[in-house]
């Protein structure tokens, strides 16, 4: 497919899009944002990869027992200063 005929299908996909009735907008969406998720690489190995049946060890545990703590205390980071801090 040319740009041209890629600018032109966009344009078309927006034309019917605007012309949907309220009621049907939430399906649509859904049906694109699944047609998106197939061709995300990622997601898709993500999405296949097994299920982690290894049984949780003790120090694991333990570091979910400290993080639910720290959780409960209230030390935590707010994600725009681990943002700053990350450079992003």
């Amino acid at each position: 497919m040319t740009a041209r005929e890629k600018e032109k299908a966009k344009q078309d996909l927006h034309r019917l899009v605007d012309q949907l009735p309220d009621s049907e907008l939430h399906a649509v969406r859904r049906f694109l944002e699944f047609l998106h998720q197939q061709s995300d690489p990622v997601l898709l190995a993500l999405m296949s990869a097994p299920e982690d049946d290894e049984p949780e060890t003790a120090e694991e545990r333990a570091a979910l027992a400290e993080a639910y703590a720290d959780v409960a205390a209230g030390r935590l980071i707010p994600l725009e200063q681990v943002k700053r801090e990350l450079g992003m």
